[in-house]
C-alpha cells in the first residue's frame, strides 16, 4: 500500500502528474482540487494516495489533503461510484461543500456535478451522510482561492457548450493563469475561457 510520496514535480495536468522519487516516475491521477494547490513543474512536492487494485489494472491516485483522500475512499463505498467517478466528484466540488450537500441531503446540489445522476446522488447522501459528518474538514479563508463550486460551475456551462470535459478543465486553468484572479465569477470565467480558445 502506497500512502504518500514525496518528490520532484515532473510534469502535471488537471486530472494527473508524474512524480519523480528514488528515480522512479509515478503517474498520479489526481482531482481538479489538487491540481490548482500543487506547486510548478521541478519543485518537491508531497501527496497523500491511494493505491487502488482491480484486475485489469493499477492505478495511484493523489491528493493535497488527508481530507480528499479520505472523502475518495467514502465515495468508492458508494454502490456504482468507481475510483474515475469519485475523482470526478471531487473535481467538481469542493471537499467542504460536498460534506454539506451531503449533511443537508442536497440532491440537486449533487446532481450539478458533472457525470453524476440522480440515482447515485441519493445513494451519496444516503450512504454517507453520517460517515462524513465524522470528518473533519475545514472551510479555506474567503478569497485564499477560487471557489471549486465556481469552478465547477464554469467546467459544467463549458461541457455544455460543446467542450469535452478535458477541453473545458484545461479552459479554466488557462484563464486562472492567466488573469491571475480569484474572485470571477461564473459568467467572468466562462467568458474568458470561451475567448482564449477561440485564440488557439
Amino acid at each position: 500500500m502506497i500512502a504518500t510520496i514525496q518528490g520532484k514535480l515532473r510534469s502535471k495536468s488537471p486530472t494527473e502528474l508524474v512524480v519523480e522519487t528514488g528515480g522512479i516516475g509515478y503517474l498520479i491521477s489526481i482531482p481538479l482540487s489538487t491540481f490548482e494547490k500543487i506547486g510548478e513543474i521541478g519543485t518537491d512536492t508531497f501527496l497523500h494516495t491511494y493505491y487502488h487494485v482491480r484486475e485489469d489494472a493499477v492505478q495511484l491516485f493523489g491528493f493535497h489533503t488527508s481530507q480528499e483522500k479520505e472523502l475518495f475512499k467514502l465515495l468508492l463505498t458508494v454502490s456504482g461510484v468507481g475510483p474515475k467517478a469519485a475523482q470526478a466528484i471531487l473535481s467538481g466540488v469542493s471537499t467542504e461543500d460536498l460534506r454539506s450537500f451531503l449533511l443537508s441531503g442536497n440532491v440537486s446540489a449533487l446532481l450539478a456535478i458533472p457525470g453524476i445522476g440522480k440515482k447515485t446522488s441519493e445513494r451519496l447522501v444516503v450512504e454517507l451522510r453520517d460517515k462524513v459528518s465524522k470528518l473533519d474538514i475545514t472551510v479555506t479563508a474567503a478569497g485564499a482561492q477560487l471557489q471549486h463550486s465556481v469552478r465547477g460551475d464554469a467546467v459544467t456551462a463549458l461541457i455544455q457548450l460543446g467542450f469535452t470535459r478535458a477541453q473545458a478543465e484545461q479552459a479554466v486553468q488557462d484563464v486562472l493563469r492567466r488573469e491571475h484572479e480569484t474572485g470571477l465569477t461564473v459568467e467572468e470565467l466562462v467568458r474568458h475561457s470561451l475567448k482564449i480558445s477561440n485564440k488557439k
